[in-house]
């Protein structure tokens, strides 16, 4: 009779033992052994880490992307992508760029900074010809615009700009605005916000005089383009198609500009120093910023005196600010302004007040 409960027993235990196996550290087989660690597990978990890090470098690239065609309105591209240019297009390359032309004629038209030709290693100057299938790079502060000559294909990689595709001259292709000069940071500013166009797809013009109308156009585009409101009765601004009408009778209904005594606005008059800081002035009262003019820095000038009286008061608050910080020493109120110099204006009342 032992023998036969013995019996059962041990054939109960084998009917036990061929179950089915359940996979390793399930609950039915919570023993995890170091095949399955190194075998089927490990290579699970390096497909899930390689697909989530996949998809983490995507949406970097596609964030960065976001951020960088936002704020300067570069494409980019972390490989090259083929791409066709009508003749007379061009296409912008930002630094670390690179283009390969493949088909059609083009030529280096504006360059900022250093081309190199990665084949031979030589150095491209505007005006020179682009060889097909090699290589132009942009190196560090470098912006090239490439122009076609025939309807052409081509590569590129890296951040890049194509005709129709954002603004006629992305930021820093400026040939004339160099990144050691005083006015780079500021002059770079507003053009990456809409407050200036260049002159030319490459120019700026940062010496060239500042007109009337063209500074309050600036001040316009700074308050985001309002409605214009009612027309300011200068005798010399009534044509609606003008530029600058919107913007000076914008800022005459808000009290920002007052004409002259002869009922005139001016606009193509030169804006003078002393114009522009009551102008600022009186938009940075209309705006609600401080207007307490501290400390006497505005005294130490030798020339505060050549002030008007009518913008002494705009010219103290002004230097108080450093939105005004002189020249060569001295204010020079009666002096005019120049495209850089109000670039630079416009750039310390935004970033001081």
């Amino acid at each position: 009779m032992k023998r036969i409960v013995s019996a059962g027993l041990v054939l109960l235990m084998l009917a036990c033992m061929v179950t089915v196996s359940a996979s390793p550290g399930s609950v039915g087989n919570p023993l995890v052994t170091k095949s399955y660690l190194e075998g089927a597990f490990a290579e699970s978990f390096r497909s899930d880490v390689a697909a989530s890090l996949n998809s983490a470098v995507d949406k970097a690239y596609s964030k960065l992307d976001d951020v960088y065609h936002e704020y300067i309105r570069y494409n980019f591209t972390p490989r090259f992508l083929q791409i066709t240019l009508a003749a007379g297009e061009t296409v912008v390359l930002s630094q670390g760029a690179s283009f390969i032309l493949l088909s059609g004629t083009a030529m280096l038209t504006a360059a900022n900074g250093t081309i190199i030709n990665i084949n031979n290693g030589s150095e491209i100057i505007s005006g020179s010809s682009l060889n097909q299938f090699q290589r132009y790079f942009c190196v560090e502060n470098t912006t090239a615009v490439i122009t076609v000559s025939t309807a052409s294909t081509g590569q590129v990689d890296g951040y890049y700009l194509t005709s129709g595709s954002g603004p006629a001259s992305p930021p820093y292709i400026f040939t004339d605005v160099a990144r050691s000069a005083w006015y780079f940071d500021a002059i770079d500013y507003a053009y990456k916000n809409g407050l200036f166009a260049g002159t030319t797809a490459t120019t700026f013009s940062p010496g060239a005089p500042m007109t009337r109308g063209m500074f309050v156009t600036v001040l316009y585009r700074l308050d985001g383009l309002p409605a214009a409101g009612q027309s300011g009765g200068f005798s010399d601004v009534r044509n609606s198609s003008l530029y600058y009408y919107d913007a000076v009778t914008w800022a005459s209904s808000n009290g920002i500009v007052t004409g002259y005594t002869d009922g005139t606005f001016q606009p193509d008059k030169a804006v003078t120093r002393e114009e522009m800081a009551a102008i600022m002035h009186r938009y940075a009262s209309f705006k609600g910023r401080n207007m307490q003019a501290p400390g006497n820095a505005y005294d130490a000038f030798p020339d505060s005196a050549e002030v008007s009286s009518y913008a002494t008061a705009a010219m103290r608050w002004a230097v108080s600010w450093e939105i005004i910080r002189g020249s060569g020493g001295r204010l020079l109120p009666k002096n005019t302004a120049t495209r850089a110099e109000v670039a630079q204006i416009v750039f310390n009342f935004c970033e001081n007040t």
